[in-house]
């Protein structure tokens, strides 16, 4: 089993596994209209505290996964990210999600988070391809994406929304 160190660092940010203390973090990221303005709706509270659930189980399946990204001087949450095993058409793959809130919006953490998860990926589970999945009017997302090399690959309609699939093959960096 591979596992993540206790936290990452990155010049602006730390992100660590969850606790139980970060439920009300989950919840409200996952349940707040403004932090899903290109999906259908957020989650409900009950959906989120599942979410919140199946996140913590993976860490446990796995000894790794999404992550609290807090900003390094003030330890305050700005939201979520970080990658976790799914199947996409049948292949194993390492979904790379990020969620932030609004006023972290902007200023290049969900590009820096994910950065540092690709290097940790590089080291600890090469092998693995990595894919982001956004609605097609996600400019945010996208923009990170292909900040980070990934190329996209497929369209499709996805829970009723249009969405792009990138993914990048991961290369072993020892």
């Amino acid at each position: 089993m591979t596992r993540q160190p206790a936290s990452l660092r990155t010049r602006q940010l730390v992100l660590r596994p969850f606790t139980d203390d970060d439920l009300p973090v989950v919840v409200g990221l996952q349940c707040a209209e403004e932090t899903h303005p290109h999906e259908l709706s957020p989650r409900t509270p009950t959906e989120a505290y599942a979410q919140f659930a199946s996140w913590r189980r993976h860490w446990a399946d796995h000894g790794f996964g999404y992550l609290v990204v807090e900003h390094a001087g003030t330890r305050k949450a700005l939201g979520v990210g970080g990658v976790q095993f799914t199947s996409l058409d049948g292949e194993r793959v390492l979904n790379l999600y990020y969620r932030f809130f609004p006023e972290a919006w902007g200023r290049g953490y969900a590009s820096e988070m994910a950065s540092a998860v690709l290097d940790w990926v590089a080291r600890e589970v090469p092998g693995h391809p990595v894919v982001v999945i956004t609605s097609a009017s996600n400019g945010p997302a996208r923009r990170v994406a292909e900040k980070l090399a990934f190329s996209e690959y497929r369209r499709d309609l996805r829970f009723g929304v249009p969405t792009v699939y990138y993914r990048k093959d991961i290369p072993s960096i020892g």
